[in-house]
């Protein structure tokens, strides 16, 4: 917690620039971009996504005006809400209150989701998007991940090495700065900061083994 992992995504999708140094993507230098051609290939994914109110179609639809319901559903199937769109009194056009109140964290993380799958972006960043859910609701998120992240590039923050382990590339974030780089196999054989990070992540497993047992 505040190592700066949060930030690194803010510098990505270039909510602000850096003081020194560049962002390239593809080679590309962020700032040589026009931003509304960037966030077009982005899509965002918070800790706390935000939903205004309106309906739930509305609130999906906001990553692309244009789309139809039946691509709005098609969103909703692909993250696995679809069930539930279709239990809503008014399905669709059930309305959302402001932040989404009325629904638990899980289903506005999964109408992110949507969202995102809907807007169809080239890159993702994923900022702790399982972190304020249950476990039920997070067995569901990573099965929309699965179909979210197929095809894209991903920029997936977390503190859970479960997830984390599932990166081509890992970047370990500490005390504002990347100190590890790599494969979940090449860190571990470094034998550094990663290695005592999922060292304890393995002894709190094997503890609540033995205490399930």
């Amino acid at each position: 917690t505040g190592a700066g992992k949060s930030t690194i995504a803010k510098l990505i999708s270039r909510f602000y620039d850096p003081d020194s140094g560049d962002v390239l993507i593809d080679g590309h230098n962020l700032k040589d971009l026009k931003l509304t051609s960037l966030h077009r290939q982005l899509g965002v994914v918070p800790q706390e996504p935000f939903l205004f109110h309106g309906t739930i179609a509305e609130n999906i639809r906001f990553a692309r005006p244009d789309a139809s319901d039946a691509d709005v559903m098609e969103a909703c199937r692909a993250v696995g809400i679809k069930d539930l769109i279709e239990r809503l009194p008014l399905g669709l056009e059930t309305p959302c209150h402001e932040r989404g109140a009325s629904l638990s964290s899980g289903e506005r993380q999964l109408l992110a989701l949507a969202r995102v799958f809907l807007g169809k972006p080239r890159v993702l960043i994923l900022d702790e998007a399982t972190s304020n859910v249950d476990q039920q609701s997070e067995s569901k998120i990573e099965g929309a991940l699965d179909s979210l992240l197929d095809g894209r590039t991903a920029i997936i923050i977390a503190h859970r090495l479960a997830t984390a382990m599932r990166a081509e590339v890992i970047a370990v974030i500490r005390d504002k700065g990347i100190v590890e780089i790599g494969s979940h196999e090449a860190l571990i054989a470094q034998n550094g900061y990663y290695t005592q990070m999922y060292q304890a992540h393995l002894n709190t497993l094997k503890h609540a083994g033995e205490h399930d047992a």
